[in-house]
């Protein structure tokens, strides 16, 4: 009798049932839907998907960070241009060699630059020098003149003892020659000792110094100058000639201070092709600047542009190399703005877009905003 088997007809139910069940479907790595768990935030300040930072209270106040209401109105329209600190003329001078000789040092010494000088004061002194033969050429010339001088002397010793038989215009005749001669001896002997003396022409301090003692200088060669440090000017040069018409005042950015200017004119010739502007100013910062340093000058023109008045620290790069700023939108949350701006005297900048009435605007601390990762 053959025995029923219950084991293989079961088996092959359970192994239909799997197969016939929906498989759970799983996606490829980068392509899930945000059913990712959520990665682990801390209290530190971070930057949020969105391109946002998040800073707390704390970490604000540690970084220094201030804000700046924005606020439109009209401003100064402005332009930038590369300045040199020149001297002012009636307040500054050069000091040159008249003739070819030897320096030699003044009363007090040769002065050194920063050294404090006045008007009138001997700084250095000029030794003419003669070559072998124009000397020799002197003293033949001086031995000359001495002898031709001893000469009328006795003359008019003569002539003085025959007074009353030699007319009065013979000896006044010898007295005038021997007087000339006296004259010409003194005067080739002043040639060959005399000495240049080279003097301050205004008061103030010695901007550059070119001598050592003994040193042989041309005619014409520069050896000091000096100048007034509190009255230096600012000379600037600009391409396009209709800027010159348009100025209104103008600034200097030294370090963060902003010095203003005082417009003095206009050259009516051009230089390189651009036309040289002057301007002075008042303040005694100008007298912290050397002469000759490259400075940038801020114009600011007639015409007028709408904006929003930031300081130039403000204005940021991102990674697309696009102008910035930070708005802080929330209590601990600041959003980058990308902006339009224009220049206005050095220290700040007007936004043209970008940015609407009442942002907050990142004044303080906006570079540290913009590297936290």
């Amino acid at each position: 009798m053959k025995r029923f088997h219950p084991m293989p007809s079961l088996l092959a139910l359970l192994m239909a049932a799997t197969l016939s069940a929906p498989l759970p479907a799983l996606a490829g790595p980068g392509h899930d839907h945000g059913d990712a768990p959520p990665a682990p935030t801390g209290n530190g300040p971070s930057r949020q998907p969105d391109g946002s930072v998040f800073l707390p209270k704390p970490a604000q106040r540690q970084l220094g960070v201030r804000t700046l209401v924005a606020a439109t109105g009209q401003h100064a329209k402005a332009f930038e241009l590369a300045g040199t600190v020149v001297m002012d003329p009636n307040a500054g001078g050069k000091v040159q060699a008249v003739l070819a000789g030897r320096l030699e040092a003044g009363p007090k010494g040769l002065p050194g630059v920063g050294q404090a000088v006045r008007k009138g004061e001997v700084l250095a002194y000029v030794v003419p020098t003669a070559g072998a033969i124009e000397r020799s050429n002197q003293l033949a010339q001086q031995a000359e003149l001495r002898a031709a001088r001893d000469l009328a002397g006795r003359r008019v010793a003569r002539l003085a003892e025959l007074a009353d038989t030699v007319p009065r215009k013979d000896i006044e005749a010898a007295e005038s020659e021997l007087q000339s001669l006296t004259q010409r001896l003194g005067a080739v002997g002043a040639g060959l000792a005399t000495r240049d003396a080279l003097v301050a022409p205004v008061s103030g301090v010695i901007a550059s110094a070119n001598a050592v003692a003994g040193q042989v200088v041309d005619a014409r060669e520069l050896v000091f100058e000096v100048v007034d440090p509190s009255r230096m000017r600012i000379e600037a040069l600009a391409y396009d000639p209709a800027q010159a018409q348009s100025v209104a005042g103008a600034t200097l950015a030294v370090g963060g201070q902003r010095v203003p200017l005082r417009f003095v004119g206009a050259a009516r010739s051009l230089r390189d092709q651009a036309q040289p502007l002057q301007f002075a100013g008042d303040s005694s910062a100008l007298g912290n600047l050397a002469l000759g340093q490259p400075v940038r000058v801020f114009v600011q023109s007639t015409d007028k542009v709408d904006g929003v008045q930031v300081p130039a620290a403000a204005l940021l790069r991102n990674p697309a190399n696009q102008t910035i700023v930070w708005v802080k939108e929330s209590p601990e949350r600041f959003a980058p703005r990308v902006v339009t701006a224009v220049p206005l005297d050095g220290t700040s900048v007007a936004v043209t877009s970008g940015l609407q009435p009442g942002d907050r605007v990142a004044t303080q601390g906006a570079t540290l905003i913009n590297q936290v990762r």
